[in-house]
């Protein structure tokens, strides 16, 4: 069973919370997936992750720059890790089949939109039923606190 994390953005958007959370991976040694619904979105995060200031390095890819195996992050809406990844980022209400795959899964949602919050109730009441260790990490003004 993986370990999943439910992240509740309310202080920063996804933006900003990814990068330092991709970085806190990267900085183990581990590798990571992002899962998002669209295309437009793997986009905007790849523009994102190279452009942002904290970590300043984030090496990542997607289906247009190729080369999956060599990429510490991959961004995808395929439910897939070619990267060899064991970390899964699910973001905008991405799911995935395969969280058995995983050592650790982070589904990061949007607590200002109500819609997002109550996808993100089932996907734990999914989860809790499927067996998983859950957590939860709601934004606070000094960082991630555990609810």
């Amino acid at each position: 069973m993986a370990e999943i994390g439910f992240y509740h953005l309310t202080r920063t958007s996804l933006d900003v919370a990814l990068p330092k959370l991709l970085g806190r991976v990267l900085a183990t040694g581990g590798r990571a997936v992002v899962k998002a619904a669209s295309d437009e979105r793997v986009a905007a995060l790849d523009t994102a992750l190279w452009l942002c200031p904290d970590p300043d390095w984030l090496p990542h890819g997607t289906r247009a720059s190729g080369e999956a195996d060599l990429q510490p992050i991959w961004l995808t809406t395929d439910d897939e890790a070619p990267n060899g990844a064991r970390h899964l980022f699910l973001v905008e209400g991405a799911e995935s089949a395969r969280l058995d795959a995983f050592e650790r899964v982070f589904d990061l949602f949007d607590g200002r939109d109500e819609t997002a919050v109550a996808a993100a109730r089932q996907r734990w009441a999914a989860a809790k039923a499927a067996g998983h260790a859950l957590t939860y990490w709601r934004q606070a003004e000094r960082g991630w606190e555990r609810g």
